[in-house]
């Protein structure tokens, strides 16, 4: 089994308050969570109104299936969702056998 798992580091455009910033964010958790059959949660920076940390994760039988999902979900981000910007990207790839 594999487990991975990466985080995303994202400004917001012009977004003035925490409100705004859920209705930018809820959409774009549902988009990842759906697109990517994985799990998306916001995972940090929930006080800043301009900047959030997004967690996807997936578990997987094989290594190349769960880098091919972890890449799906960063190219969804920086390419197709214009009202961000992906400032950088964490992951990390662990076997049960670790």
């Amino acid at each position: 089994m594999w487990i991975g798992w990466v985080e995303f580091d994202i400004l917001l455009g012009d977004v003035q308050s925490l409100k705004e910033k859920r209705s930018v964010i809820r959409p774009l958790i549902a988009d990842l969570s759906r697109r990517t059959e994985a799990a998306a949660a916001e995972v940090g920076d929930h006080d800043l109104h301009r900047r959030a940390a997004i967690g996807v994760s997936v578990i997987g039988a094989d290594a190349a299936h769960v880098r091919d999902v972890l890449d799906r979900a960063d190219r969804m981000l920086a390419e197709e969702h214009p009202e961000i910007t992906l400032l950088s990207a964490r992951r990390g790839l662990h076997s049960s056998e670790d």
